[in-house]
């Protein structure tokens, strides 16, 4: 079964229509922000479920706010095949970073009812409630509702108003008590695709629509300080002096540099410095940065940090300073299933010619559920790789190209299930 050219063209312009109106659904009239068990949040449920029904889908919303969607295979109870992603946002977002993935799968089941076909396995769709962690600052909640991996502590986890997670569902009528409802049997599927749009340039460098994702990079992040000596601009020589910004301009260039030396999948960020007393005319003292550092296999990222921290230790000795880190924020990398990255490189290559395999550096659901079952990813093509922006773009055509792929995995799939 595949679609052609046509029928593509036709569910992408639906996609992009459709992603125009959950856009709609935000907090705000000037931007885009949609939060998890916020009254947007229930709008845009109950707009993807409606739309999950017309494709012929049994539709609910579980325990902690996940919209659902099941189509049932050839012979009913059958496991299913997960398709999804997100439908929260960061603020001020994007319309297409998470809802561009629930409403392609959403059509490639809508293809199938169209033609009353029906597969050896179900097919589940899942609009996520939380990925971002926007709202309460802990991330993948609606996806580790369905793995069964919510930590105890996080019910009472409050909001930038006081207002705890248990508090929030019980505003939009659900009960924490119930949580432990929402996992699902590990039998239930037999692996997890997720189309997201590419947070990154790779693809449009290449001239491609789409791209197979080996693996979504693992992360450090610490805080770290340089401790030095503050003193008088004009009257401290240069020799004398224990500046702790020198220091830390001195690191940030070695991690630039070395990161690169690493190859293109590590990447090496620091994104805040402040300086003590952070006066123009004193020697700065003290000198707090962050470090962020990602990549697709978690040795060759420990061994990174490792060399960069240590070269941090080794200017702080040579300039008379202290050096301080703490890591604050741990998360390991997460593989997707290679025989499921096989079929989508197939896939993609039927559609577009070649595949191309590049990481995903930003965090997604798929971390939460390969705990429990394989999954693969396809990234589609997003002008100049801006994301968690307005300026996200997606090119209907690019779109149409992701559902013919995906079509023809998820019925690969299923068949040779």
């Amino acid at each position: 079964m595949k679609m052609n050219a046509s029928e593509a063209q036709t569910a992408a312009a639906r996609v992009m229509t459709r992603c125009d109106a959950l856009a709609e659904i935000s907090a705000s009239a000037d931007e885009l922000t949609r939060v998890y068990l916020s009254p947007e949040h229930l709008r845009a449920n109950r707009c993807v479920g409606q739309w999950m029904k017309a494709a012929g889908m049994q539709v609910w919303q579980d325990a902690v706010g996940n919209i659902c969607g099941r189509y049932e295979a050839a012979e009913a109870g059958a496991p299913a095949l997960l398709l999804g992603s997100h439908l929260d946002t960061v603020r001020n977002a994007g319309r297409y970073d998470g809802m561009l993935g629930v409403l392609s799968a959403i059509e490639a089941v809508q293809w199938l009812h169209d033609r009353q076909q029906r597969l050896p396995l179900a097919i589940e769709i899942v609009g996520f409630g939380d990925e971002e962690g926007t709202r309460f600052g802990i991330t993948l909640l609606g996806s580790r509702g369905l793995t069964g991996t919510w930590p105890d502590s996080w019910v009472t986890h409050p909001d930038e108003n006081g207002i705890t997670v248990a508090q929030a569902m019980a505003e939009v009528g659900l009960d924490s008590a119930q949580i432990a409802s929402a996992a699902r049997d590990v039998k239930a599927f037999v692996a997890y695709l997720e189309l997201h749009i590419e947070q990154g340039p790779c693809l449009e460098q290449e001239g491609l629509a789409l791209g197979v994702v080996t693996a979504i990079n693992g992360a450090r992040r610490l805080h770290c300080c340089f401790t030095g000596e503050a003193g008088h601009a004009g009257t401290v020589p240069m020799t004398h002096r224990k500046d702790a910004l020198a220091a830390a301009a001195e690191w940030m260039v070695f991690i630039e540099h070395t990161t690169r030396e690493q190859g293109p999948q590590l990447v090496a960020t620091v994104g805040t410095l402040s300086c003590t007393p952070g006066a123009v005319n004193v020697i700065p003292g003290e000198v707090k940065l962050s470090l962020d550092v990602r990549g697709p296999q978690d040795e060759p990222l420990a061994s990174l940090l490792a060399t960069l921290l240590a070269q941090a230790e080794a200017i702080a000795l040579r300039r008379g300073l202290t050096f301080e880190a703490n890591e604050y924020y741990r998360i390991a990398a997460t593989a997707c299933d290679p025989q499921l990255q096989q079929v989508l490189s197939h896939a993609v290559e039927t559609v577009q010619g070649r595949s191309l395999s590049l990481p995903g550096g930003a965090g997604h659901d798929a971390i939460a559920i390969a705990e429990r079952w394989p999954v693969g990813m396809l990234f589609v093509r997003n002008h100049r790789g801006i994301s968690h922006h307005p300026a996200e773009s997606v090119r209907a055509d690019d779109v149409a190209c992701a559902l013919q792929a995906c079509l023809q995995a998820i019925c690969q799939i299923a068949e040779r299930e």
